[in-house]
């Protein structure tokens, strides 16, 4: 697999490889890709994201499983990139998650940087995909898991 690096994709191209819409879209941008490698999501924390009204409304924290999902999604992303996806139903479901660890806490006004690396898959022929994910803010580590994908094209 060549080392060169992709160009990134806005939010436009996200969304023609992802199905997620608002309020469950994670991902704002992905930079630093390299197909059937890695990949760093960009996600931009505000306090008018829903899940802030309720978790917590007097310390509002963003959900742990929200940063992983954040992750699969920049995973999504990559898969999509990788194998040349746009615009073809692609839908990466997880399912697993190990290691998951969560180190710091992430909070409106932060940016999410989510650093995603494939351990196994990396073509159109391979459904299963897993990957590690580092969340970070900044230098400091707020999250880090692996998990497991499964690609499915143009499902019915």
């Amino acid at each position: 697999m060549s080392d060169a690096q992709a160009p990134d994709a806005d939010i436009d191209e996200i969304q023609k490889i992802l199905p997620h819409r608002y309020p469950f879209l994670m991902v704002d941008r992905v930079t630093q890709i390299i197909p059937g490698q890695s990949a760093v999501g960009i996600k931009n924390v505000s306090i008018n994201e829903p899940h802030f009204q309720g978790h917590f409304p007097s310390k509002p924290i963003m959900p742990g499983v929200l940063i992983v999902e954040a992750m699969g999604q920049t995973g999504g992303v990559l898969v999509g990139r990788s194998v040349d996806l746009a615009d073809d139903d692609l839908l990466v479901y997880f399912m697993g998650m190990d290691k998951c660890k969560f180190r710091r806490m992430v909070v409106p006004g932060d940016v999410l940087e989510l650093h995603v690396k494939v351990k196994r898959g990396g073509s159109k022929k391979v459904k299963i995909w897993k990957f590690e994910g580092v969340a970070k803010v900044g230098d400091e580590i707020a999250a880090e898991a692996e998990f497991t994908a499964m690609m499915d094209i143009n499902p019915e």
